[in-house]
């Protein structure tokens, strides 16, 4: 009997096993052209669209975890193959995806360049550590064109003295909660693909935008980082962004509303339209339907 037992309860941790693999998500099958580290290597993105189109449904496959194993030219070629779809409204997580080197990190007086201003402050700041810390996600809204960032922790800004006194919090969703660093919303030239547009994200005039608080707003700003992002829709709900400081490429990435993702996903698979509110150029747009 006992025997009998044993081998139920194996048979029962079997099966849950292999409902659990069953239920891990499948990567998408996206193609990518060749390269090598030579930049004359790297195919036109025109040609990669071309040669490379992404159905909707692989698109829907997409997730932050496979975004983060790309290499920085997969995901320039992945981007490239992306329209702007609509402006962003509402709450969306945020994760950070670096483009690896061979420190795995980057300083941002690396991607800077060098000290101006407040930044010999940020001198040995690892960009992921201070972005794992302070940043949670962006809130969108669409109809006053603006954004601001979610934070949850200013430990690290005020250790470093760029943080006085105690910002204000706003009242979002029914909970109080910082909403730094307000950036204009608009549609315009991509930095890396100007074949069509992008929804760019622009704190050089942040303290132009109400509710601006001078520390620690100013650091996104004309007289800090100088922060220029521009995002492009992976599918509804997911986006995929850019980030540069002073028009220096510093970082990929993602904007997530689960919500809206969940929603919408069967309906973007069946007909692969969405709102466009960017010019989405005179190329054929192959990621929308998986057609060249």
């Amino acid at each position: 009997m006992a025997n009998i037992r044993t081998l139920g309860a194996l048979a029962a941790f079997a099966g849950i096993a292999t409902l659990a693999a069953c239920s891990k998500p499948e990567p998408p099958n996206i193609g990518y052209a060749p390269y090598d580290k030579g930049y004359q290597s790297k195919m036109d993105l025109a040609q990669v669209e071309y040669k490379y189109p992404i159905p909707p449904a692989e698109l829907a496959r997409i997730t932050p975890d496979y975004l983060a194993k790309l290499d920085q030219e997969q995901l320039d070629q992945l981007y490239g193959r992306l329209a702007a779809g609509p402006i962003p409204d509402g709450a969306f997580d945020g994760r950070i995806l670096l483009p690896r080197g061979e420190s795995g990190k980057f300083r941002l007086t690396e991607i800077v360049g060098g000290f101006t201003g407040t930044l010999l402050h940020l001198k040995g700041l690892v960009i992921e550590d201070i972005g794992e810390t302070l940043w949670r996600g962006k809130v969108f809204f669409r109809d006053e064109k603006v954004l601001r960032n979610r934070i949850e922790d200013l430990s690290v800004l005020k250790k470093m003295g760029l943080v006085e006194g105690e910002p204000k919090k706003m009242n979002y969703g029914g909970k109080e909660t910082w909403l730094l660093f307000p950036a204009k919303l608009y549609c315009g030239q991509s930095l890396l693909d100007s074949r069509r547009e992008s929804i760019i994200i622009d704190y050089f005039f942040t303290d132009e935008i109400p509710g601006y608080q001078e520390s620690p707003d100013y650091l996104a700003g004309r007289r800090g980082l100088k922060v220029r992002d521009e995002i492009r829709m992976i599918r509804p709900g997911l986006y995929l962004g850019r980030a540069y400081l002073d028009r220096g490429f510093a970082l990929n990435f993602t904007l997530h509303d689960e919500a809206t993702d969940e929603r919408l996903r069967e309906e973007f698979v069946k007909t692969g339209k969405v709102q466009e509110d960017c010019w989405s150029g005179t190329q054929s747009h192959a990621a929308a339907m998986g057609k060249p």
